[in-house]
């Protein structure tokens, strides 16, 4: 059974810590959360913090100290289980209206106090119960004043802008709250500033801002953000940020940003003829020579998405994407993840395009989803994305029906279809469209 703990006991430790064993604020407080949990203490109700320094007892602090506390406060939770557990305590005990006035009552000039601030406020928008209190509070119209007013510091461009993404996620209203205090156009205007395109939070903002993520909501209105977006000329100054600014950490979020704007066929259009298309193929390129499959997977999977038209399927293949793709599988042959979304591109590619399918087989493609599913007879999605691509390279062209079989298709298909019960719709199609009577079986 749990020990029971106050919190004033809890805090009595971390004050014991710091000022008998001299140790400093961060160690003082992990020493206390590590030896309580040892000696099987309930820690669920404990505000883990150093004593008196809340950041919703941030209000009364002076500039100076409130910077600091807030700082020691967002390194010591973000990102982990006990992060999670403080910002859901600091969420009940008003650490959000907190926030959000503290941010409303501090000047532009005091850059690193608003920062802190800002790092703080997003770290605790964790659940539609915190977004709605950031909403309540007025949250929205504070955050995009202080980006208004901060456009010259990518430090507070950043943490504002992560504000925004947190405090959009998975809450339709608030998303709705910042269109209608058109942070579209103020994304637009701080992207046109070549020094401010590596603000990557801003790029995660777009993200949220068009994603239809509120479960509440039956009919989402970020479609039509998304046109919007596309509209204001946002799409350009994204393919511009590809081919020349954004940082290769940034670029994977960039690329993500795009591809939710990309919700038509007209918007994808655009994005290929502003030179989307050979920009990602580069990138594609140097991904491969870098080994790096994080920027990688992220552009082939925005490619994926251009290639939904069939204008765009044909610039592709133009600018030598079919090449360069299998040139990458080459260099990530053991990485299921970059295999699968290689064959994910081929399969839309292809798609009731029997030219494609001919030239896909032709470059090699019917040995790389052979060689898919034998290798990864573990990776369920990539054992169905293996019989998704086979069902177009065949359903169309009965004579890459013959390759395939005669390179051991059948038998590899009916084992994915055995092992995985995710790959038993896809199997039993890829079967069909291979010839074969007995598909069910």
């Amino acid at each position: 059974m749990a020990i029971a703990i106050s919190q004033e006991a809890f805090d009595a430790m971390v004050r014991e810590n710091m000022e008998d064993l001299g140790m400093d604020a961060d160690e003082a407080l992990a020493d206390a959360v590590e030896a309580l949990t040892l000696q099987g203490a309930d820690l669920s109700g404990i505000i883990k913090r150093v004593p008196g320094e809340a950041a919703a007892r941030a209000c009364g602090a002076g500039a100076g100290r409130t910077e600091g506390l807030l700082q020691r406060q967002w390194r010591v939770g973000a990102g982990s289980r006990r992060g999670s557990e403080n910002a859901a305590i600091a969420v009940r005990n008003g650490g959000v209206e907190a926030l959000v006035a503290l941010c409303g009552s501090a000047r532009v000039a005091q850059e690193r106090l608003l920062v802190s601030a800002l790092k703080a406020l997003s770290s605790v928008l964790r659940d539609f119960g915190s977004t709605e209190k950031f909403r309540q509070s007025e949250g929205p119209k504070i955050v995009m004043d202080i980006l208004k007013d901060g456009l010259e510091s990518s430090d507070l461009l950043d943490a504002g802008f992560s504000v925004v993404a947190a405090g959009s996620a998975g809450n339709e209203v608030v998303k709705e709250s910042f269109m209608d205090f058109k942070v579209d156009e103020l994304i637009l205007h701080v992207m046109r500033e070549k020094s401010k395109t590596n603000v990557q939070s801003l790029y995660d903002a777009i993200r949220v801002l068009l994603t239809p993520d509120d479960n509440r909501v039956v009919a989402s209105q970020v479609y039509g953000y998304s046109r919007k977006f596309a509209e204001i000329g946002i799409t350009e100054v994204l393919v511009s940020a590809l081919r020349e600014q954004v940082a290769p950490s940034s670029l994977p979020s960039a690329c993500a940003a795009l591809k939710s704007i990309a919700v038509n066929d007209e918007i994808c259009r655009l994005i290929s003829e502003n030179g989307g298309i050979d920009v990602l193929l580069q990138c594609i390129d140097e991904a491969g020579q870098q080994k790096n499959k994080v920027i990688a997977r992220s552009c082939c999977s925005l490619l994926s998405k251009l290639a939904a038209g069939d204008a765009n399927k044909s610039v592709i293949i133009q600018r030598g994407g079919f090449d360069q793709l299998l040139k990458l599988t080459s260099r990530f042959y053991e990485d299921p993840s970059i295999i699968q979304e290689v064959m994910s591109m081929v399969t839309v590619l292809t798609l009731r395009s029997p030219e494609n399918a001919a030239r896909a087989m032709e470059v090699g493609y019917g040995t790389l989803v052979i060689q898919a599913l034998q290798r990864f007879p573990s990776s369920g999605q990539t054992q169905k994305q293996a019989c998704l691509m086979i069902r177009n390279l065949v359903v169309r062209n009965p004579e890459n029906r013959t390759i395939l079989l005669n390179d051991g298709a059948e038998k590899l298909i009916r084992k994915a279809k055995v092992m995985h019960g995710g790959c038993k719709d896809a199997a039993s199609s890829a079967l069909r469209d291979l010839g074969l009577d007995n598909y069910n079986a």
